[in-house]
């Protein structure tokens, strides 16, 4: 009932907040990656951090390397004016450019950094001095930052800083939540008091489970209540810690260390006045913090004192790996998943998995798509329609990896959310008919023949005529006939949204005419035709002298030599050469 909301108007606190709140993300408010330091000495990495206001505790910075280790020399530009910094790092070459106060904990040399300087001077320092950029983001309000080193040869060639952008998988990030806001209704002394905290979907990064990390403070709150906001399909994970206060969580959840099975929340209200009035509905008259946080992984809340006296927010550490989080660091990292325009591939090689041992097998969010093992690689694929995937907005794939591991006697199963781009690119095919069923690689001359398209927003559709109205390939030329040949299709109008797709169909042009042999013959041919010659000649001089020494008079039986007589040389010719009709020498027989 809206109307129970009356008189309870939201602002924003302006004291100390009753709770300190804070998520991880990977999503920068402003940032970029490129490949434009692979061809330099180091790989540099650049943090801007801003505070919404002043920060009375130390800022932790962690810089970790890749699975291979410190191969590379790293350079880590801070830009953090009047803030106490502590960096740590494995990689003993690390070199840091800041103009904070580096902790005592940090030993890694500091060469002085240029002050006052803005973001667009900030980045060609960084190129003027180290030729190039391997990542750039923006901070605001971190409470840590998780920097793991790489480079990534893919990305574009500058860095050029883009608005609300997705660091993942090179940095992490607990931020801080500023916006809370509260109100109350009657009695603004009364100690029942309502905590809410939602959750927007968040696109960039799909998540399934969100873990909370709930502390209260060392006297024991009984009159408070915690709502907890969020898309049905997600399952909250609440770690509590000397808490004694009452749930209404949207969705389902479970309380962790306690071996309890997943308990079913309720429906809860999408929009600002259902929520407070799901609170006042409960008895709880104060709106003592209203917050509204991107859908996160992993969520910090503390709930202060609901008196006056507050006490200082506690810095903590990104939760050291675990038995259950190593498994899904490492797949983060290694992000083995890759979609094309129709399929899904997930390819794990079976040493990157050592870590975490006894790996029974790996499926998707549908467990009937498991993943084919042999000795070295888990392997799956399967189209994008099949296993679960799903299609949100354009060119993304979301699932999830479930790798089952056997733990003792019991099966335990760690599922990790992931999202694959599909690539934006133009798919043609060619069929021999208009039933589109067996795809061909070769073209008949004057034949009909139909191409398929497959768009980027995955729309199959046959064209039924070229662009502008043509309705034939063009001609082909003498030299296209005997060769492959690129059929191009003809440009069609710009759509709307100003995007060209372009693509070039390789095809094999046949045709029933063939050209005339004119090569002429090889040295083969004219080697056997010389010795067939050399041995119809030698033969047929065999048979002639053969003839000719049966046909003589014994008498005459003498070799031919230079010298003989007129009369038996003619006899001889004559002889030889009866049957024709002009007399014919011997060495024109010959």
């Amino acid at each position: 009932d809206p109307g129970r909301t009356e008189g309870c108007d939201l602002q924003p606190v302006t004291a100390e907040p009753p709770i300190t709140l804070s998520y991880a993300t990977s999503t920068v408010p402003r940032g970029c990656i490129s490949s434009s330091s692979m061809s330099t000495e180091h790989e540099v990495h650049i943090l801007n951090v801003e505070w919404s206001k002043t920060s009375a505790f130390p800022l932790k910075v962690f810089v970790l390397p890749r699975a291979g280790g410190c191969t590379r020399r790293a350079v880590l530009v801070l830009l953090c004016a009047r803030c106490l910094v502590t960096v740590t790092s494995p990689c003993p070459d690390l070199l840091i450019h800041t103009d904070a106060q580096l902790s005592l904990g940090t030993t890694m040399t500091s060469p002085e950094l240029p002050t006052g300087i803005s973001e667009g001077q900030l980045l060609d320092w960084a190129r003027g001095t180290y030729g190039g950029i391997t990542s750039y983001s923006k901070l605001r309000d971190p409470r840590w930052v998780q920097l793991l080193l790489g480079e990534d040869a893919s990305r574009h060639t500058e860095c050029i800083p883009k608005e609300h952008f997705n660091a993942m998988p090179h940095l992490e990030t607990e931020v801080f939540f500023h916006g809370v806001k509260g109100c109350s209704l009657g009695d603004a002394q009364s100690t029942r008091a309502a905590h809410i905290v939602r959750l927007q979907p968040e696109s960039s990064f799909p998540v399934t489970e969100v873990n909370l990390s709930l502390s209260c403070p060392e006297r024991a709150v009984s009159n408070q209540i915690l709502i907890l906001q969020s898309q049905a399909n997600l399952t909250w994970s609440l770690s509590v810690n000397n808490c004694h206060i009452q749930f209404l969580v949207s969705g389902n959840y479970k309380i962790a260390h306690i071996s309890s099975p997943l308990l079913l929340g309720e429906h809860l209200p999408d929009t600002e006045q259902g929520l407070i009035a799901k609170a006042f509905e409960k008895n709880y008259s104060v709106i003592a913090s209203y917050s509204i946080i991107p859908t996160s992984a992993r969520v910090s809340l503390e709930i202060q004192e609901h008196e006056a006296v507050r006490r200082a927010p506690t810095t903590t550490d990104p939760p050291a790996p675990t038995a259950n989080s190593l498994p899904q660091m490492l797949l983060i990292m290694l992000q083995p998943w890759k979609c094309t325009d129709e399929t899904m591939e997930i390819v794990i090689a079976r040493s990157h998995l050592e870590p975490i041992k006894d790996v029974v097998n790996i499926t998707l969010r549908d467990i009937s798509c498991q993943a084919e093992k042999n000795a070295t690689h888990f392997m799956l694929k399967t189209p994008l329609s099949h296993c679960g995937t799903l299609l949100e907005g354009r060119g993304h794939a979301n699932n999830e990896l479930i790798l089952n591991l056997a733990k003792g006697t019991v099966l335990q199963s760690v599922r990790v959310a992931f999202q694959c781009n599909i690539p934006r690119e133009l798919f043609l095919r060619l069929f021999p008919t208009a039933t589109f069923e067996v795809p061909q690689t070769e073209l008949e001359v004057n034949k009909e023949a139909f191409v398929q398209v497959l768009l980027p927003a995955r729309a199959a559709s046959p064209i039924p005529r070229l662009p502008g109205g043509s309705q034939s390939c063009p001609q082909l030329g003498a030299q296209e006939r005997t060769g492959g040949s690129p059929l191009l299709l003809p440009q069609p109008p710009p759509p709307q949204n100003n995007t060209i797709f372009e693509k070039v169909l390789e095809v094999r042009v046949k045709d029933s005419w063939q050209p005339p042999n004119n090569r002429g013959l090889g040295l083969a041919a004219v080697l056997g035709i010389t010795f067939g010659a050399f041995l119809i000649g030698a033969l047929l001089t065999a048979g002639l002298w053969y003839i000719y020494s049966h046909t003589r008079p014994i008498s005459r039986l003498q070799p031919v030599s230079s010298t003989a007589p007129a009369s038996e040389s003619s006899s001889t010719n004559h002889s030889i050469g009866s049957t024709q009709s002009t007399p014919c020498s011997t060495s024109s027989m010959a």
